[in-house]
């Protein structure tokens, strides 16, 4: 059988843009080179708790339209994500709020948290990296409490080294609101996302522990989400992406640390963070899962670095993508981009309709 599209990596981009295609008429051929469908955000049940095997994965979106989209596939709970941070044995809220800052200053007023802050926030203008951006919005001490020596084991590189939005992505919170995410719809998918996941891909055809290349020659036109220096044999060399390697344990007790994503500031911890899968679903079960989390070079590609030298890199791949009539790239790995869930169905959803009217204007 020939195939209208061959769609390289069976998560939430992939499977999106296979419903889609499907849904339009078109025959699709998804392969995935690991021995499950999910992606990332692949979820498995151990001992009645879904666990989710590549870290932990929270939707949320400000966009009604996605939201509507993700819930006529699965539903999905009502969990609200609220971090906690242990630095120096302590635990704080976090991302950093007015309930992290009266634990450091012993004070609650809103006014006088803020002026504290401002005295302590050093004056730089134009930030060019992540350390610049931190010291001018919560100064050196909070910095090296909570984000410094965290950032050095998450990422290996120091924060004068990174970019500015890879922080800009959580964000500070001049009230005692401590939840993560600002988006007004979240939640977890009732079952995990791998229920998600097969409801999107229900009706396709699909290739597991299958490489791209071999199926190549069976299709008419390819969406490609993997890792774009890949696709193109790394002519111009490896972008750089950071790892995790994930250390699951199941415990014979009901609760490990009572919430479900604990991060460990400091640097001699060798982990970043302990997830408990069970508070992501309000699960009642007699046992529980944990996962640590050690960030790692090794390993699938999860984390874009997205400083000058990967993105002018990215860009030489970019060029080249764009000689290409019939390949189209998207994801996380594919556009060399730290974008969240929600972004990456926006992506295919504007990528499948633009595939649809293409095609339509060729048949014409």
């Amino acid at each position: 059988m020939i195939y209208d599209f061959l769609i390289v990596g069976a998560g939430l981009f992939g499977s999106v843009c296979a419903r889609q295609l499907v849904d339009a008429g078109y025959k699709c051929l998804v392969v995935d080179k690991r021995n499950h469908i999910g992606g990332n955000c692949y979820t498995e049940n151990v001992n009645g708790i879904n666990v989710h095997k590549y870290g932990a994965h929270v939707f949320h979106t400000k966009n009604i339209g996605i939201w509507n989209f993700v819930n006529g596939f699965c539903e999905f709970n009502n969990y609200i994500h609220e971090v906690k941070v242990n630095c120096k044995n302590k635990l704080y809220p976090f991302p950093i709020n007015f309930f992290t800052l009266h634990q450091l200053f012993g004070i609650s007023n809103p006014s006088e948290i803020i002026k504290k802050l401002n005295e302590k926030r050093i004056e730089i203008k134009n930030p060019q990296n992540m350390e610049e951006f931190m010291l001018s919005q919560v100064g050196r001490e909070i910095y090296e409490m909570f984000i410094y020596e965290y950032t050095k084991k998450q990422w290996n590189k120091d924060p004068k080294l990174l970019p500015v939005d890879i922080i800009k992505r959580v964000p500070i919170r001049f009230s005692f609101n401590d939840t993560y995410f600002e988006g007004q719809y979240q939640g977890i998918p009732i079952g995990g996302y791998s229920k998600l996941i097969a409801n999107l891909l229900n009706g396709c055809d699909i290739k597991l522990s299958s490489f791209f290349k071999d199926n190549m020659d069976i299709c008419k036109n390819i969406i490609f989400s993997g890792r774009i220096d890949e696709f193109f044999d790394y002519k111009f060399g490896k972008l750089e992406f950071r790892s995790l390697r994930f250390e699951e344990q199941i415990l014979d007790i009901e609760d490990f640390q009572g919430n479900s994503v604990i991060n460990y500031a400091d640097r001699d911890v060798p982990f970043t963070r302990i997830i408990e899968h069970k508070h992501f679903e309000f699960g009642k079960q007699k046992n529980t899962v944990i996962t640590r989390e050690y960030p790692s070079n090794e390993g699938d590609a999860i984390y874009p670095i997205n400083d000058e030298k990967n993105n002018n890199l990215y860009n030489l791949y970019l060029e080249e993508s764009k000689k290409l009539k019939n390949v189209f790239f998207g994801g996380r790995l594919g556009a060399y981009k730290y974008i969240d869930m929600d972004q990456a169905i926006e992506q295919a959803l504007s990528l499948a309709e633009r595939l649809k009217t293409k095609l339509i204007f060729q048949e014409q």
